[in-house]
């Protein structure tokens, strides 16, 4: 596991091992938010004694979205007294929805009891309060932490977290890697990206999903590539209308993702 990075006074990110998953940390002085639990009992399980390292405090989670290397291991922070899992409404309905299926995705070598529902500390736990429309605020003890939704991108039901210094996008934003289009709405994320954005005055952190703390450069050159990226396969859905997969060795991404991008892309036109 590797260790806590501060980003602003209060705020912190970890890498964990793996998927790399950053998982968030603001602290108050009354309680903390735990932003994404991990993958299975093993993961959160380490996040959690990092988490113990740093407070004692009562806890409060939020689950940037419905993908379960960010919500399989709410049943860990639940047997510490977790009671409040924050996410929106929509990651919460998929996660109802479609969270045991997604037991498949999971590496039985690292996570064997959630690969195959061993235990209490295999439980799906679900979101206890939703976010919609609004934001909400959650105070903190001294600290107010932000949840907020700009719209559909990586997923339909992406939650970010802001607070005085940091913002925590979820997998709205990733560094080191391709963005992961499987759930995604390729023409809006771009455009949600732009919200995030215009909101960086705000912050002098963000915080993504997957990979190092990103500057606002980052975040436009992610939502301009994706532009060019929505143009070139339009583009080449007129030139060859029966084959618009022709397009994908030019796309700004890798073969797999821009299979993924291609089919969301056509889904969500």
């Amino acid at each position: 596991m590797a260790s806590w990075q501060e980003l602003g006074p209060g705020n912190f990110i970890l890498a964990t091992a793996g998927e790399l998953l950053n998982t968030g940390l603001v602290l108050g002085s009354e309680r903390a938010l735990v932003i994404d639990t991990g993958c299975g009992p093993r993961q959160a399980a380490g996040i959690l004694a990092a988490v113990r390292e740093i407070t004692p405090l009562p806890l409060v989670v939020v689950n940037t979205h419905a993908h379960y290397d960010h919500f399989f291991g709410n049943a860990v922070f639940a047997a510490d007294g977790v009671r409040e899992f924050w996410a929106h409404e929509n990651a919460a309905r998929t996660m109802a929805e479609h969270g045991e299926a997604q037991r498949r995705m999971l590496d039985s070598a690292h996570e064997p009891e959630m690969a195959a529902a061993d235990g209490e500390l295999a439980e799906i736990v679900l979101p206890t309060a939703l976010v919609k429309d609004q934001p909400v605020l959650l105070d903190l003890g001294g600290v107010v932490a932000t949840l907020f939704y700009l719209g559909r991108g990586h997923t339909d039901g992406d939650l970010l977290v802001g607070t005085q210094s940091t913002v925590f996008s979820g997998d709205l934003v990733e560094q080191g890697s391709h963005p992961s289009f499987e759930d995604s709405y390729p023409a809006e994320w771009a455009d949600t990206l732009r919200q995030l954005s215009a909101l960086r005055h705000r912050y002098e952190f963000l915080a993504p999903g997957h990979g190092k703390s990103v500057s606002d450069d980052f975040v436009k050159t992610m939502a301009n590539t994706m532009s060019t990226a929505i143009r070139m396969a339009r583009e080449a859905a007129r030139e060859t209308p029966n084959d618009a997969t022709k397009a994908i060795p030019i796309l700004p991404y890798g073969p797999e993702q821009s299979r993924w991008f291609m089919a969301r892309l056509r889904q969500t036109a």
